[in-house]
């Protein structure tokens, strides 16, 4: 089983990303899993590109994309992603899309194909706070997700994937107020664990 799992590159003036600095921190293999590690931009369209040109090149089985949710105070892995990009910062290129469809031919809403209750658990019982979330948001990690399971719907059906957000890393809230956050070696064993219970279900 190979998993490609990704993290953004750092936006809105941030100096990290917290989610691909955890992934960096994955070994390169769990259990038997092959885990590949890969960077994507935090651009409209460009990371959807990214992400196909990842799953030729790869050929995973599993694909889990990871982004930054700056204020949740826990690990939240997706169930749903929307058919719509409405961006309240511009992306790292300058692009601010307004109530935009992503595909013009895709369905309203694409739910993942991971087993994400069973994520959730496996995540909690390594002492991380986890939880399902029902909203992805409609910027850069609702677009990745959203377009990662329109190609999975179109192209690569024998893919499972989803998408996990993390909270600030701690380095990132020290000049805000009342924000929770998380550490880089906490985020990355909730990703391990989540990649460790694949093994059972998948």
């Amino acid at each position: 089983m190979k998993v490609l799992i990704t993290g953004f590159e750092p936006f809105n003036k941030e100096k990290i990303n917290p989610s691909y600095e955890a992934l960096k921190k994955l070994p390169g293999e769990i259990e038997g899993i092959k885990v590949v590690k890969a960077q994507v931009p935090t651009v409209f369209r460009k990371s959807i590109e990214e992400i196909e040109r990842l799953i030729i090149r790869e050929k995973p089985d599993i694909v889990i994309c990871v982004g930054q949710a700056g204020g949740r105070s826990k690990i939240t892995i997706e169930r749903v992603a929307i058919n719509i990009d409405d961006a309240n910062i511009p992306d790292n290129m300058g692009n601010k899309p307004e109530d935009e469809k992503i595909f013009e031919d895709g369905e309203n809403a694409y739910f993942s194909n991971l087993p994400i209750k069973h994520m959730i658990e496996s995540i909690k019982k390594c002492n991380i706070p986890a939880d399902i979330s029902n909203s992805a948001g409609t910027y850069v990690c609702n677009h990745i997700l959203y377009g990662l399971l329109y190609l999975i719907n179109k192209k690569y059906p024998h893919i499972k994937g989803g998408f996990i957000h993390v909270p600030y890393a701690h380095e990132q809230v020290i000049e805000k107020k009342n924000v929770p956050s998380m550490s880089i070696d906490d985020i990355a064993k909730a990703l391990y664990c989540a990649i460790k219970s694949l093994k059972v279900v998948l």
